[in-house]
């Protein structure tokens, strides 16, 4: 018998607020609705609130600009009444399962505690899209892998134990604006932590990373 989890979904926004009125549609069609969806504003100068207060979610505030100081104070909110917190960013579109799936493999399997998928490339041609997949997310994921012995967990993409925020959530470098949130999150997760990667768990996002040399520089040279 599978018991009934409490997922909330938190999204990092800072002035994105076309996509972040997509993502939140997805969000409305999943086959499986989240508990809470938890929009973290970080200091966005258009209408990305105005967004998030149309859509009647939580929409929290963080003012230190960064990716990780918004996605921490997310997880935080969200901690007292989650067992999943589940992850994605403004520009990402998820399928309508993809939180279906997420309680199925949580609840089948107990010593699950990150689960985390890979990418699809909207909004590019073909060989920036498969780069994009291929190389870039791909490709980190192979070299965490033979440096720490567990997936990259993709910020974009992934869901963990409300255990596991409990305690990493002290370890991390969650002030640090400069560097990825999701490799520093991996870095402090243990292999007993039960870190996995769905190759079918992919999820839509935009490839505007990947579209300029300077926005493709900013991603790599980031620690």
């Amino acid at each position: 018998m599978t018991s009934a989890l409490r997922i909330s979904v938190v999204i990092p926004c800072r002035n994105d607020a076309e996509f972040l009125r997509k993502c939140l549609l997805a969000l409305q069609k999943q086959e499986r609705p989240a508990d809470r969806i938890i929009v973290v504003d970080n200091g966005s100068t258009d209408e990305s609130a105005a967004v998030a207060r149309e859509a009647g979610v939580e929409l929290i505030d963080e003012p230190l600009v960064g990716i990780w100081p918004a996605a921490a104070r997310g997880y935080d909110a969200a901690l007292p009444t989650s067992d999943i917190i589940a992850r994605l960013d403004a520009d990402s579109r998820p399928h309508p399962d993809w939180l279906a799936r997420i309680e199925s493999a949580f609840n089948s399997d107990a010593a699950l505690g990150v689960l985390t998928g890979g990418a699809e490339f909207y909004g590019a041609g073909r060989v920036i899209s498969y780069l994009g997949e291929h190389w870039y997310i791909g490709g980190g994921r192979v070299w965490v892998n033979l440096w720490l012995g567990i997936p990259l967990v993709f910020g974009s993409n992934f869901a963990m134990r409300g255990a596991i925020w409990e305690r990493a959530r002290t370890v991390v470098h969650r002030e640090n604006p400069r560097i990825h949130d999701d490799l520093d999150l991996t870095i402090h997760l243990r292999e007993s932590d039960g870190v996995r990667w769905d190759r079918s768990l992919t999820m839509p996002v935009s490839a505007r990373p990947l579209t300029s040399v300077r926005g493709l520089a900013r991603r790599v040279g980031r620690v």
